[in-house]
């Protein structure tokens, strides 16, 4: 087995022909690693302040920096990103930032002269300290501060856990290091445990070939293990990968078990958090396998919710979470849903309150609300009741151009991951019979009133389109209890609404005439819409037909206002 590494120690003596990790010019061993830390060290030691934050691309630079910078006595402060904004919200917090950060913040840079051989003391474990942000539960961003004795201790978890099936492979992923997650698998554990690291961030396109050149583990996220393309030869890893790591939000069913068999290796989720740090794993050999606490962690269910206890948090009291959760059998349990208003997209912790607070203060928005739309894909979505009035006049083009300009209003602290995606822009958010704005009402919005049609000809006076009948079209619900099927006044209105698109017709319906429903019209059909319009005697024809046969057909007789 590899000699361990105590994170303390991780710097302080050379250890010749040891491989830290793959740099472009080749492999870095464990001296010219240390000789890196030592120019961050020296270059930090000069520095003034104490807080410093550290933004890198290269995993590698990113842990020579980290290391000198503890050497030297500095709190590290991480960022999740180098955007504007939140490099401008560090900026009162720290001295200064070092790493690829734009020039006008004035990086700090390793000192090219830095002696290798000079001395370098076990770092203090409860002096030592490292500043991450999360959303917490008010919505605010909030700083952890985690001393080196919690990474230790839970890099010695994660060791003790899973270490021993992955002797002598080499960590790739697809996560940053900038975040928790990614720091503990990609830097602190792998360093400890003499495993070489990746320097940087793998996709789909070259992940394959990297895997399966020798044994290797892979650190990924929920969302890149959902869109592995099948189109890949993934039997070309041949069993050289080792292992699978999942974090950040919960693994869909489908996701984990189309991941184990393209992979070849079952994939083991680790669920926690920035505050609480690693709490249990599960490992996807089964369909909904229960978590299982990480060696160390005590827990149990208060008032609904999981309380987690262990060496990870600040102090052995017990840490409320708001994580939703039932006990199982033995000494596992099931989780249930998170009981606040912070969401996960693409595994990216979203604070809906604050969001909503960020729309609000744009000039044009009297009031909004964010939810999160259900899918295969979840999307964040925002209702918004603008200053403007008649909303309901807008054209097309004046609701994107709204949408484009609240996006960028959020661009400076969100992510287009973390910004909605989907708007929707009302004279007035919707309330039930109680005065509530609920999130089926909200919800409500996003659902599509129209197919989306597919015009096959469009003339003065004829047209034909095809209707394809999606499951979530508004259109179904509650007419028939029994059955989704499409009411016929709904095959009426569509047939005037789209007549009107193409057709120069008086605004003044008068009557129908030899209106017939043939068939019943259901979800997955593909409706043919063909249209006709008498200018003389201003009548419309319309007649729908499918695979099934003809559905319904009538005349509609229109006059002057």
């Amino acid at each position: 087995m590899a000699e361990w590494i105590a994170l303390e120690r991780l710097a302080v003596l050379p250890r010749p022909g040891r491989i830290v990790g793959e740099a472009a010019q080749g492999a870095v061993d464990h001296p010219a690693f240390r000789h890196q830390v030592l120019r961050w060290q020296q270059a930090f030691a000069r520095a003034p302040g104490s807080d410093w934050a550290l933004y890198f691309d290269d995993t590698l630079d990113f842990a020579a920096a980290l290391l000198g910078a503890w050497h030297a006595g500095k709190r590290v402060f991480l960022g999740g990103d180098n955007l504007p904004a939140t490099l401008d919200g560090l900026g009162p917090r720290v001295a200064g930032f070092a790493g690829d950060v734009p020039a006008h913040y004035a990086p700090l840079q390793p000192d090219p002269h830095a002696a290798v051989d000079a001395v370098l003391q076990p770092l203090d474990l409860d002096q030592r300290e490292l500043v991450v942000f999360t959303s917490g539960s008010t919505g605010a961003p909030s700083a952890i501060v985690k001393r080196m004795r919690q990474l230790t201790a839970e890099v010695d978890a994660l060791q003790a856990a899973f270490g021993e099936q992955l002797e002598g492979a080499q960590v790739h992923g697809t996560v940053s290091h900038q975040h928790i997650y990614g720091l503990l698998f990609r830097v602190l554990w792998p360093l400890a445990a003499g495993r070489a690291i990746q320097p940087r961030r793998f996709f789909h396109e070259d992940l394959v070939g990297a895997l399966a050149e020798q044994p290797s583990v892979l650190v990924a996220t929920p969302a890149h293990l959902k869109r592995l393309p099948e189109q890949l030869d993934w039997s070309s890893l041949q069993g050289q990968l080792r292992a699978v790591f999942s974090s950040g939000g919960p693994l869909p069913e489908e996701a984990a078990l189309q991941a184990r068999a393209l992979l070849g290796v079952a994939p083991t989720e680790v669920f926690g958090s920035s505050e609480t740090g690693g709490i249990a794993w599960r490992r996807w050999s089964a369909d909904q396998p229960q978590w299982h606490p990480l060696p160390g962690v005590a827990w149990r269910i208060d008032e609904g919710c999981l309380a987690v206890s262990s060496p990870h948090l600040e102090d052995r009291g017990w840490w409320q979470t708001q994580d939703r959760a039932e006990a199982d059998a033995g000494h596992s349990f099931r989780l249930l849903g998170r009981a606040d208003r912070i969401v996960k997209i693409e595994e990216r912790r979203v604070s809906l309150d604050a969001l909503e607070q960020q729309l609000r203060a744009h000039p044009d928005v009297q009031d909004a609300r964010v939810l999160v739309l259900p899918g295969a894909r979840e999307q964040l979505a925002a209702v918004v009741v603008p200053r403007a009035v008649d909303v309901a006049g807008w054209e097309d083009a004046q609701r994107r151009q709204h949408a484009q300009a609240l996006g960028a209003h959020l661009a400076s602290s969100h992510d287009a991951v973390t910004r909605p995606r989907r708007w929707r822009f009302v004279d007035a958010l919707p309330l039930n019979a109680q005065g509530k704005i609920t999130f089926a009402a909200l919800a409500a919005l996003f659902r599509p009133l129209f197919p989306v049609v597919q015009w096959q000809h469009r003339e003065a006076d004829a047209a034909v389109l095809l209707l394809p009948l999606g499951p979530d079209l508004i259109a179904f619900d509650g007419h028939f209890p029994q059955a989704k099927i499409l009411p016929g006044v709904v095959q009426l209105d569509w047939a005037i609404h789209y007549a009107r698109d193409v057709f120069a017709m008086p605004p003044r319906f008068e009557r129908m005439d030899a209106l017939k429903f043939q068939h019943v019209a259901r979800p997955g059909d593909c409706l043919q819409l063909t249209l006709g319009w008498d200018a003389a005697t201003s009548v419309l024809t319309f007649r729908y037909v499918s695979d099934h046969g003809v559905h319904a057909s009538g005349r509609v007789v229109f006059g002057d206002a």
